[in-house]
């Protein structure tokens, strides 16, 4: 199986380290096709107003000067163009990717540009208890990934267990148990309330701003994601990329008749 391997924290993040150390596991055809800096927050954004830079670090290693999805993009459409990969695996992402999250998610739309092109992807993401630099802790991923990618490469795509048009998005909790359950979940809803903007000043005088998120709801409720994460299980849901409301189709149609 040849594996190809992305994220948005980097070509040097230490998720996408654990995340060679999963791949390892499955095969020894790995290629490594990611961004040359961090890209978090980038979502599913393709650059189209500058070159894009690629450079080689290794052996099936390599840095875009872009985004997530400029870096599949190169990966499928010029250095694995020959003989693209069976699978792709986006991560492990220094933070979880739920709920709504996920359409800012470099991580996730990583996977999206690989489904679009029709080939299976899975984003891995890892929450943490301590967001320190140097003190995170990818334990739960390095531990349970392999196993994860595994059950989910073995569905079958003519049996309709995972369709055209799907990726996989996997939560990792923090390390709060040795042993965490599994549970296939609902892409869940934060209440964050409005979002925070700091104002601040920098050195010379000028104003500048932080996003931040406001208060978040403290018992996310149902089989969600956020649940999942919340009280220590390995959350796996399955997204689709049409976004399409069936329900108002017939409302919106007549509205328009």
């Amino acid at each position: 199986m040849r594996i190809l391997l992305t994220n948005d924290d980097g070509i040097e993040a230490p998720g996408l380290v654990v995340l060679a150390r999963i791949a390892a596991e499955l095969s020894d055809d790995v290629w490594t096709v990611a961004p040359a800096e961090e890209q978090s927050g980038t979502g599913h954004s393709l650059t189209l107003t500058a070159p894009i830079r690629l450079k080689q670090f290794g052996d099936k290693r390599f840095a875009v000067r872009g985004t997530p999805t400029d870096s599949v993009m190169m990966a499928l459409g010029h250095v694995m163009k020959d003989v693209p990969p069976d699978l792709i695996l986006s991560g492990v992402n220094r933070g979880p990717n739920m709920a709504e999250d996920v359409t800012y998610s470099g991580t996730v739309s990583a996977a999206m540009e690989g489904c679009l092109a029709g080939v299976r992807s899975i984003a891995l993401s890892q929450a943490l208890a301590d967001y320190t630099v140097g003190a995170e802790d990818f334990g739960p991923a390095r531990r349970h990934g392999a196993d994860i990618v595994r059950r989910l490469a073995a569905l079958g795509t003519a049996a309709g267990e995972w369709p055209a048009g799907v990726l996989m998005n996997v939560n990792f909790p923090a390390a709060v148990t040795a042993d965490p359950p599994v549970v296939v979940a609902r892409q869940g809803f934060r209440d964050y309330g409005n979002i925070r903007i700091d104002a601040r000043t920098d050195p010379r005088g000028f104003p500048y701003y932080w996003f931040g998120y406001g208060r978040e709801m403290t018992d996310p409720a149902g089989e969600t994601d956020l649940h999942a994460i919340r009280n220590g299980a390995i959350a796996v849901t399955p997204l689709h990329l049409d976004l399409t409301h069936d329900a108002t189709l017939a409302a919106v149609a007549k509205a328009m008749a």
